[in-house]
């Protein structure tokens, strides 16, 4: 079992558009491995993605509302119906923040063998869906939040009052 440390805010590896992956080989075999004990590796996580553990490839696992899995090179499709519920993110630790998603959401992509895989959600599982690969595309949660709320999180975020990294690995 291979817990990695989970990247936090101001590393450049979040911010940046992660890579596709074009070899479905040992070594992803390996990197789906080590996600998966890494979401598993602590109470309440519901997904992971590579970039959260300083790799560059379109790669996240999930678990959420009964539904374990991953995704590979994920193209995502959402409603037009929409949720608000708080959401965080392990490389903001502890802060939570009243975040707008899709209320549906149906993920395409591929398998850790390159077979084609899709999945589909409602509620906690589309927000999960959402929230990870937002990070392949080197977006954080909250930046998709306006307004007072978004002035909020920056202060907070600026003021280092997120948790200790060293509590999350």
């Amino acid at each position: 079992m291979t817990v990695r440390p989970i990247r936090i805010i101001g590393d450049p590896v979040l911010r940046t558009a992660c890579e596709p992956v074009t070899s479905f080989d040992a070594e992803l075999q390996h990197l789906v491995d080590d996600l998966m004990d890494t979401l598993l590796g602590a109470p309440g996580r519901a997904g992971v993605a590579a970039p959260q553990i300083g790799v560059s490839a379109q790669v996240f696992v999930y678990d959420a509302d009964g539904h374990r899995g991953h995704m590979i090179n994920p193209r995502i499709e959402l409603s037009d119906e929409t949720q608000d519920d708080d959401e965080g993110c392990l490389s903001i630790p502890g802060l939570y923040f009243p975040t707008r998603r899709a209320m549906h959401a149906t993920v395409h992509g591929f398998d850790r063998h390159g077979e084609p895989l899709t999945i589909s959600g409602s509620g906690f599982l589309a927000r999960a869906l959402q929230h990870e690969t937002d990070h392949l595309r080197g977006r954080l949660y909250v930046d998709t939040l306006s307004g007072d709320v978004r002035r909020r999180a920056l202060r907070e975020i600026r003021a280092g009052r997120f948790d200790s990294p060293s509590r999350h690995r």
